[in-house]
């Protein structure tokens, strides 16, 4: 039988709106994207075009922020996502760059993904040479929440299945179970539009949000009636657009999932909570395991680059390298570490010093492969900001350390890092760097 490979789009696919929320117009662009690089959204609006991976990590709802899915990655940020993320997700696409160019994400002209899913396949999509890296569920996740439920079941297919409870008499209960392939997303679930309760849109509109909603984007549920431009596309379409939402939601796993959802009157933001949830539960949050068999640059080369030496030099191995973007790097952490003897005698513990250390060799890696002759460059610090540390790092443990390149301005650069161990977050800080000659 053979092996489903990754795939990304053909060609630059495109489309315009106004975002949902924010009412600010704005173009959004799929670009192709290398093997194992995953999504990312781009803001090309923003100097020095800022990225954000989609991950757990990245997902969060802030100031109020409900009824849409937003990312984050220090002060970038971008809004309603989750119809983007639901059509690749749908279509099988495993790498790609979202390009931006506003806050937020524009609604397609109809208030569904159809328009996206016809921008896609007008472009088409590739196969590439690298085998898909799904995340299964492995065992059952439950959670619950007041009378909002979600479950996660092994399966050897993407199945979900929602319920859903409105005291209205069009909208009522409506339950859709589908199993999601390219074909089902996009004639079953893609068409299926925004909805929202007449008697919230005043509430909604006071809280500064839907200033792009219209009858054109949005079905508006008033008592027994439909206020939209169009008839209802199909008499469950409630659900579906909620199956809609929900696979995008899950898209922030970072890779494709095999296993059976069951949702329950579930939202945006309960969503994203069962998704973290979920990745804790099956142990690979980040999809990170499966970089741990390759090597892009071993010790010999990083010593070729970095100066650094022993007791000092705290990168083993780079796993990925994007030449300007993203690098991903690992640290062994043993009991032979110098500064355990000291740090401390009986209860060994990383020094939180010494892991931001670490996190900006990894990061240096990145930024000499932007010179000439790396070998006569050195990197040093010039700040440290938003440094935050979420558990001890202790012998036997594996530290990935992720850093994005956030801006490069002449020998000047910031990045974002973030480290990892066993899947948990373990640490994050924005490095300021400055090239020097040695």
């Amino acid at each position: 039988m053979s092996v489903p490979r990754q795939r990304t789009v053909a060609g630059p696919a495109a489309y315009e709106g106004v975002g949902l929320h924010t009412g600010i117009a704005s173009t959004l662009t799929v670009r192709p994207a290398e093997p194992d690089s995953g999504l990312r959204f781009l803001r090309a609006d923003l100097p020095g075009s800022p990225t954000i991976p989609v991950n757990p990590e990245s997902a969060g709802n802030r100031d109020g922020q409900l009824r849409r899915t937003v990312l984050r990655s220090g002060e970038t940020v971008v809004h309603t996502v989750e119809h983007v993320l639901a059509t690749l997700a749908g279509l099988g696409i495993d790498n790609a760059l979202i390009e931006v160019t506003g806050p937020e994400a524009p609604e397609p002209v109809d208030g569904s993904a159809r328009p996206i899913v016809e921008a896609i396949l007008s472009v088409g999509t590739v196969e590439q040479d690298a085998p898909r890296r799904y995340l299964r569920i492995e065992q059952p996740t439950i959670f619950r929440k007041g009378p909002i439920q979600l479950a996660g079941v092994p399966e050897e297919e993407l199945r979900l299945s929602f319920t859903i409870e409105y005291d209205n008499p069009i909208v009522g209960t409506q339950h859709a179970s589908y199993a999601i392939t390219p074909e089902v997303f996009a004639t079953e679930i893609a068409p299926a539009r925004t909805f929202v309760m007449h008697h919230d849109v005043e509430a909604l509109q006071k809280a500064g949000m839907i200033k792009g909603g219209t009858l054109r984007n949005a079905v508006v549920v008033k008592d027994r009636e439909v206020l939209s431009e169009e008839p209802l596309r199909f008499p469950d379409e409630f659900v579906r657009h909620k199956i809609l939402d929900l696979l995008g939601d899950l898209s922030l796993l970072g890779r494709p999932l095999l296993g059976h959802i069951l949702a329950i009157r579930s939202g945006h933001d309960t969503n994203v909570e069962f998704v973290r949830k979920l990745a804790a539960a099956q142990g690979r949050p980040y999809g990170y395991e499966d970089l741990l068999d390759r090597v892009h640059f071993d010790i010999h080369a990083i010593e070729r680059i970095m100066p650094h030496r022993y007791p000092m030099l705290l990168v083993d191995r780079i796993l990925l390298l994007e030449e300007r973007k993203r690098v991903v790097g690992l640290k062994n952490v043993t009991l032979n570490e110098p500064f355990f003897s000291g740090h401390f005698p009986g209860h060994p513990i990383m020094p939180a010093v010494l892991i931001i250390e670490a996190m900006a060799q990894v990061g240096g890696v990145l930024l000499l492969n932007t010179v000439d002759d790396p070998e006569m460059k050195l990197v040093y610090f010039m700040g440290i900001d938003n440094a935050k540390f979420r558990r001890p790092v202790q012998p036997g443990d594996q530290l990935v350390f992720d850093l994005e390149l956030i801006r490069l301005k002449s020998s000047i650069c910031k990045m974002k890092g973030r480290g990892f161990c066993r899947g948990q977050l373990v640490a994050e800080a924005d490095l300021l760097s400055k090239i020097v000659d040695r």
